[in-house]
C-alpha cells in the first residue's frame, strides 16, 4: 500500500530526551516515516544523528516554511525546531519488494513484500498463503501472478483467490482422505476465509481439527494420519501427536 513519507530540512535544533540525552544544531534532513520513526541525519554516515523508532505520540506543527517536530515514546523525547527552515516535502512510499510481475488493471509494477503481492500503481493487494512461492507464469485467466503452495499435494494458482481459491483445490484433493483418530469419520477439508482446515465430519458430536502444515505428504504416521514434509522437517498431522514425536521418523510409513 502506497503511504507517504515527509521530509524536512534546514538549520535545526535537535533535543533528545532520555537515555542519552543531548542537544545539537546543524543543517539536517529530519524524515518522518508512516510508521511514526523520525530519523534526523546530518552530512556524515549512513547512521541518523538521532532518531526515534516507531513514537506513540509524533506531533507536527508547520507556519510558513518553518516546522515543529516532536516524536515521544515512552520516556523518550525527539523534539526538532527549525532555525533556518530551507524545505519540506512529501512523496508517495510503500514497502519494497521483489518485482514478480506487472499489475494487469493499471500496468505498474508487482511486488511481493510483506507476506502478499502489491501494486505500487493502484494498490491492488493479494494475501499470500505461508509457503507460498511466487511462480513468473501469470495467470491464464486474468495475467496476475501464479503461485506453488503446499497442502498436503503442490498446487499452482492465482495470488487472487477469487480468481482460482486455495481452499477448493485442497478439497478436491484431501477431502476425506484419512479419518479422525478420536471417532472414526472421514476428515473433512473445512475452510475459514480461504484458509483451508481438516475437520472431522462428525462435527457437533465430534470437533477434532487439524491445520494444514505447509508441505507435502510423504507418509503414514503409526497414528494413522499423514506426514509432511515441510521446511522444518517431518511432521504429523497433529502436531501433538506423541506416537509420532516419542519414535521420529521410523514412525512413517512412507519414504
Amino acid at each position: 500500500m502506497t503511504e507517504t513519507i515527509r521530509l524536512f530540512a534546514g538549520d535545526c535544533t535537535v533535543e533528545f530526551a532520555g537515555e542519552g540525552e543531548r542537544t545539537q544544531r546543524g543543517y539536517v534532513v529530519v524524515v518522518v516515516k508512516p510508521d511514526r520513526t523520525v530519523l534526523v541525519h546530518d552530512a556524515e554516515g549512513y547512521q541518523p544523528v538521532a532518531w526515534l523508532t516507531r513514537a506513540d505520540e509524533l506531533t507536527t506543527e508547520t507556519e510558513g516554511d518553518s516546522f515543529s517536530i516532536v516524536a515521544r515514546s515512552g520516556e523518550q523525547e525527539l523534539r526538532v525546531v527549525s532555525e533556518a527552515p530551507t524545505g519540506r516535502r512529501e512523496f508517495p512510499v510503500s514497502e519494497a519488494g521483489v518485482p514478480v510481475g506487472t499489475c494487469p488493471d493499471c500496468g505498474d509494477a508487482l511486488v511481493r513484500a510483506g507476506g502478499e503481492v502489491t501494486c505500487l500503481g493502484c494498490d491492488a493487494a493479494y494475501g499470500l498463503p505461508a509457503g507460498a512461492t511466487v511462480l513468473e507464469k501469470p495467470c491464464d485467466d486474468c495475467g496476475l501472478p501464479t503461485m506453488r503452495v503446499e497442502r498436503g499435494e503442490p498446487f499452482e494458482l492465482c495470488v487472487d483467490w477469487e480468481c482460482e481459491s486455495l481452499a477448493d483445490a485442497v478439497a478436491d484433493a484431501l477431502d476425506g482422505r484419512w479419518d479422525c483418530p478420536d471417532c472414526g469419520a472421514p476428515l473433512g477439508v473445512v475452510s475459514r476465509g480461504n484458509r483451508p482446515f481438516l475437520g472431522c465430519e462428525g462435527y457437533p458430536d465430534c470437533e477434532t481439527t487439524f491445520s494444514i502444515p505447509a508441505g507435502v505428504v510423504v507418509g503414514e504416521c503409526a497414528c494413522g494420519l499423514p506426514v509432511f514434509e515441510t521446511a522444518a522437517g517431518r511432521r504429523c498431522l497433529d502436531g501433538t501427536c506423541d506416537q509420532y514425536y516419542e519414535s521420529g521418523v521410523d514412525t512413517t510409513t512412507g519414504p
